[in-house]
């Protein structure tokens, strides 16, 4: 499956993708899908950070996305991403999504960064651990009933790889 940087005219096929994970799952816990606008500003920050958004598409479709970004804003953070990733719905267990974190865990490191995290919606999601499991992800983290979505509490699995080196030597 091709992947390549996202652009701007990947936006309205990606828009519809979140839209539908926004609406009927619990691996992002908005609840109203952001705009064409919103998800191009966000795309940009991501972007202009350094840091990588991509999309894989076939015959000119886009079928999914995925992207890392910053773990958190301060400065002792510089070092360690989380990543996203959304599929079409009609293309879900196909390795696209794991097509997509393997490329994301490779631009990251070329980028130099050292830690690589998933912050997966619902610990129900046995399809995003599973992914990020066959990855070398584990869990690092559990945060019980932290969100509330479709009248249901909703736990929050953190998981942690390593990027090149890790931690076994500074930068």
């Amino acid at each position: 499956m091709p992947l390549r940087d996202a652009t701007a005219d990947d936006l309205p096929a990606m828009t519809a993708i979140y839209a539908h994970h926004v609406l009927t799952g619990t691996g992002t816990f908005e609840e109203v899908p952001p705009g064409q606008d919103e998800l191009a500003a966000r795309m940009a920050r991501i972007q202009q950070a350094g840091c990588a958004w991509l999309v894989a598409e076939e015959h000119g479709a886009v079928l999914g996305y995925g992207y890392f970004g910053p773990l958190r804003e301060r400065a002792a953070y510089r070092f360690s991403v989380e990543d996203s990733i959304y599929v079409r719905h009609d293309v879900h267990g196909q390795g696209l999504g794991k097509s997509l974190v393997a490329a994301l865990l490779e631009r990251a490191e070329q980028a130099g960064f050292r830690q690589m995290f998933a912050v997966i919606g619902d610990s129900e999601n046995v399809g995003s651990i599973g992914l990020h499991l066959s990855l070398g992800f584990r869990q690092v983290g559990l945060l019980r009933s932290a969100g509330l979505k479709f009248g249901r509490w909703l736990d929050v699995i953190y998981m942690q790889r390593a990027l090149g080196v890790g931690d076994k030597t500074l930068p």
